[in-house]
């Protein structure tokens, strides 16, 4: 274990790899209008610009990422608390925001376990805020992509951060609608799996058009990116010989939602399915 895992320390890096050089603010990008949508401040004039486009076609476009993080807390809370999962790893993780992983999965368990594995340039630049571990836990950050399984589970800072012979929580967080078909995201999803212990679990968030009025749905791609928007089903098989924990795959907003505001957003609100499962 390296002391930027433990201390959050700045990772050293050459000047041309340092990800600002990589970061062009002009174009927008999905990171910065999530976190735009979430009320952050990571964020320039074109991703507010295209954020406001998507709000203007999807007026409940905030409700979903609010609810998405708030699923993330929820199945956080579950895995290390319910579950007793002491070591996660989240990928795609996204810009910083309140509740990432290992703050919720540390606020139960001091001694929990996260990598969090990313690609994205903008993401690698607030690695610092992410590398904030508990004394008694530890993080590390992984530059990589999910489209390359073996790259993620080859990395060093991986193995000297989790021990793959004892559970994992897999976190894939609105994520997986990212990996269009001809990259065969169950490829990608089913090498993971394999990897990892009995007793481990799957957590995904996936958006959808199911339950969304025809007349809203826009098409998946275009200036504002491109998205695999995936049904109930295509979403489930991905959970495939897994044991879904209770309520199975629902909405995000109405995932073990006792406990939130009532009443919860629709699944035409929030336009995702999250779910999590065991591994037997």
């Amino acid at each position: 274990m390296t002391d930027h895992e433990v201390t959050g320390h700045e990772i050293p890096s050459r000047a041309e790899d340092r990800p600002a050089a990589r970061i062009d603010t002009t174009v927008p990008h999905p990171a910065r209008r999530y976190d735009y949508w979430l009320g952050g401040k990571d964020n320039f004039a074109a991703d507010r610009a295209s954020g406001d486009a998507i709000a203007a076609a999807f007026p409940t476009i905030r409700t979903a990422a609010i609810e998405n993080r708030r699923f993330l807390a929820r199945a956080v809370t579950f895995l290390a608390r319910e579950a007793g999962i002491r070591q996660f790893l989240d990928i795609g993780t996204g810009i910083p925001a309140a509740n990432n992983t290992h703050q919720v999965a540390q606020s139960i368990a001091p001694d929990a376990r996260v990598v969090y594995v990313d690609n994205d340039p903008i993401v690698l630049a607030h690695a610092r805020a992410l590398l904030a571990s508990s004394p008694d836990g530890a993080t590390a950050y992984i530059d990589a992509d999910l489209r390359d399984p073996e790259k993620i589970l080859a990395q060093p800072d991986l193995r000297s951060t989790l021990d793959l012979s004892r559970p994992v929580a897999l976190m894939l967080i609105a994520v997986l609608h990212f990996i269009t078909d001809d990259d065969n995201p169950r490829r990608i999803v089913t090498r993971l799996i394999d990897a990892l212990p009995s007793g481990s679990y799957l957590a995904v968030s996936h958006a959808t058009y199911d339950g969304v009025p025809p007349e809203m749905i826009t098409g998946g791609s275009g200036r504002h990116g491109t998205l695999a928007m995936r049904s109930w089903s295509a979403i489930a098989e991905f959970f495939d010989g897994l044991e879904f924990v209770e309520p199975g795959l629902v909405p995000t907003a109405q995932w073990r939602d006792d406990d939130e505001p009532q009443p919860r957003p629709l699944l035409s609100d929030v336009q995702m399915y999250g779910g999590v499962a065991r591994i037997p």
